[in-house]
């Protein structure tokens, strides 16, 4: 694919240069066109080296083949990484006078901006006034996220990883074959509160359910995402996303009775989140204390099998999706233990990834395995979470004819 990637003056452009490489390694050709004051942060041949093309700024290059329209007319994806409010506001106004502002001009390709600038910049009126009108022309949003910022400071603002930007500026281009479709996914870990300071709770950082709704999303679904908390920074994207509904919860019932009501004209129901399985049978309104001696013995009561519960009462049509996560180290068993939680659960498709203190939760990338009927592997996915969740929409997408 023919991607340009424009970046602007900002410290957030020495993380294009992964973005770049990444874009590279996975099989795609990349102009990067830079501004001036981006040269500035990242020079000319860094982006030469990394890209494999020549660079430049000025639209007083290679004339006779109309380079600064060329680029725009060839372009099948547009990625402004990282974009300063001063870019912001340009392309709002529809300036051309470098090579970047002209391409974007140019272009009929799909295009991304990744904000990155200071808390008091992007929440500056004039800043989202200019972030609602590239909205409404269809321009992507991708983040920014919420994090440390250059100076020390910190709040919204800070630049997308280049990883989370790739898929979803990819995520553009996917088939929509999802168009119209209503969509329920849960996303993230559950936490049973002990008292107001300690809960039992796991180690999802729910990257996998916001993955698959964006996913679904850019596949034309729309889609309610349960959020059970999960960080600002790995919800950035679908909280932004025209076509998801982001609902947050924290405890498992809390979760369930959200899932129970997104479900209701749901054609799809994708249950990706951590949900714990018992919850204390009494919640303390005061910090427990080693000296009374209640932490050594809490009474657990069983929390409802959310997913089971959805499955039992699903109209006809309906696909209900859970996900395993397992720990055992023989594959066998793991795939073995995936098909008797499919058969308990009475659902139509089991996700199942084996977990550990390195991988699965937590991580970028995963691996899973889709259980269908009969037990049969309906498909093998590994890679990042993006890549997983989009494999995981096809075999979706099959069931439902």
């Amino acid at each position: 694919m023919n991607i340009v990637v424009g970046v602007t003056g900002g410290i957030a452009a020495y993380k294009t240069v992964h973005l770049v490489r990444l874009l590279i390694k996975a099989g795609h050709e990349v102009t990067v066109i830079p501004t001036e004051d981006a040269l500035r942060f990242v020079g000319l041949p860094t982006w030469e080296s990394i890209s494999r093309n020549a660079v430049t700024t000025s639209v007083h290059e290679d004339v006779a083949r109309v380079r600064h329209v060329a680029l725009g007319q060839a372009a099948e994806l547009v990625i402004v990484a990282p974009a300063t409010a001063n870019t912001i506001a340009r392309m709002v106004a529809g300036l051309a006078d470098d090579l970047l502002g002209t391409t974007l001009l140019a272009t009929t390709a799909p295009v991304a901006v990744a904000p990155a600038m200071h808390t008091e910049m992007w929440r500056h009126p004039a800043t989202q006034a200019n972030i609602a009108t590239l909205h409404e022309r269809g321009v992507a949003i991708l983040g920014p996220a919420e994090g440390e910022l250059t100076g020390g400071d910190s709040g919204p603002g800070r630049m997308l990883e280049p990883e989370q930007i790739m898929d979803a500026a990819l995520g553009l281009l996917a088939e929509r074959d999802l168009d119209g479709l209503r969509v329920a996914v849960s996303a993230g870990g559950t936490r049973e509160p002990l008292d107001p300071v300690r809960f039992l709770g796991n180690r999802s950082s729910g990257r996998q359910g916001v993955a698959l709704a964006l996913a679904a999303a850019d596949r034309g679904a729309e889609v309610v995402l349960v959020a059970a908390n999960i960080e600002d920074a790995v919800l950035a994207g679908a909280a932004r996303h025209p076509l998801i509904t982001v609902e947050r919860a924290g405890t498992a019932a809390e979760l369930g009775d959200a899932m129970r009501a997104a479900s209701e004209d749901a054609a799809v129901i994708v249950m990706a989140a951590a949900v714990a399985d018992y919850r204390p049978a009494e919640v303390a309104e005061g910090k427990l204390s080693k000296e009374s001696g209640l932490l050594e013995s809490i009474e657990l009561v069983q929390n409802e099998d959310i997913v089971a519960s959805l499955a039992a009462r699903r109209h006809p049509g309906q696909i209900v999706v859970a996900f395993a996560a397992e720990t055992p180290q023989d594959g066998e068993e793991m795939l073995a233990r995936a098909r008797r939680k499919r058969e308990r659960k009475g659902v139509d498709l089991l996700v199942v990834n084996e977990v550990g203190w390195d991988r699965g939760f937590e991580a970028l990338e995963n691996a899973v395995q889709v259980i269908g009927e009969g037990g049969a592997v309906l498909a093998r996915a590994a890679g990042s979470k993006r890549d997983v969740a989009d494999d995981i929409w096809d075999v979706i997408a099959q069931s439902l004819g």
